[in-house]
């Protein structure tokens, strides 16, 4: 990748790293369903008057059925599986899952035409990262049930098809446009479900504090980073801050909560930076080989 890819990268692992500690904050005082309303109604009162003032929104409003795969994919059922299952489960287990979607996304593409999404060495760098997030995590299974697991894998499945779609479908809507109407869509979606399960009193400052961490840093500004990412280095490469995420989350954890620095760090971290720069390398020298090729003959054959 790039410079500002890198950069790109470096900013996504960070931010997409601290909402597992939020999360478990926020669901202190509210419920899952109000902490998707409250995320994306942050998000979508930020940057959909933009949108509107920049005539985004009726053009974007063409592509309606991309627009509403993505928006589904990428925030409405995810973030709801998602913030149910931190419920149940450990942060840790959550990171090691979702750490699943690479893998996903390049199964996802290679099945829809792009060979080179196999290639040895980002194979490689998915197992290394994958095996590193494993190792910093920790398998903290225990007692959780297939059913806690499942819907964090669904959310891996989400993030790794999301991308894509948008990397295929929405090259050609304004990012802006994107972002604001998929929020405003899925804060409108859940209006109902937040209702219902409201808090019955005010929420502790600490809480309040989470939500809007997530709404303003990790879900708006987030977001508009997260699309000149997939533009900068493509859908497949960035999903691969998934392998960083949890691993920030666990640094995070030292630096913030005091919690001591493990084995499973020392080895596992390394691992997951290794597997990181495999997998965004760029791929297939051959194919570039195979592409000079043509031009070499015909420099060979001008010269003759």
């Amino acid at each position: 990748m790039t410079r500002r890819g890198w950069l790109l990268f470096a900013l996504m692992s960070v931010i997409w790293g601290i909402p597992y500690l939020f999360i478990k904050i926020a669901l202190e005082g509210v419920s899952a369903p109000f902490l998707v309303l409250s995320r994306t109604a942050i998000g979508a009162a930020i940057l959909l008057p933009i949108a509107w003032r920049r005539g985004m929104i009726r053009p974007a409003l063409r592509a309606w059925q991309p627009l509403l795969a993505f928006a589904v994919l990428e925030i409405g059922g995810p973030w709801l599986l998602l913030n149910d299952a931190e419920q149940h489960i450990s942060s840790s287990l959550a990171g090691l899952l979702i750490a699943a979607v690479p893998l996903v996304s390049t199964l996802v593409t290679w099945r829809l035409g792009d060979h080179s999404a196999l290639d040895p060495r980002r194979l490689l760098g998915l197992l290394v990262g994958m095996a590193g997030v494993a190792a910093v995590v920790g398998l903290d299974v225990g007692s959780t049930s297939a059913l806690r697991m499942g819907e964090v894998l669904l959310v891996a499945v989400g993030y790794a098809v999301a991308p894509i779609i948008a990397d295929r479908k929405l090259k050609q809507v304004p990012t802006l446009a994107v972002i604001s109407l998929s929020l405003t869509g899925v804060a409108l979606a859940y209006i109902p479900a937040a209702i219902v399960t409201r808090p019955r009193v005010m929420p502790h400052a600490n809480v309040i504090g989470a939500v809007l961490t997530l709404g303003l840093i990790c879900t708006a500004a987030a977001f508009l980073l997260f699309f000149q990412l997939i533009a900068e280095a493509g859908p497949v490469r960035a999903t691969v801050i998934t392998f960083i995420n949890p691993a920030v989350a666990v640094l995070l954890g030292m630096l913030v909560l005091g919690e001591h620095f493990t084995a499973g760090v020392g080895v596992g971290f390394p691992l997951v930076l290794i597997g990181s720069w495999l997998s965004t390398r760029k791929s297939a020298p051959r194919e570039k080989l195979r592409e000079r090729i043509p031009v070499i003959e015909g420099e060979v054959a001008a010269r003759q």
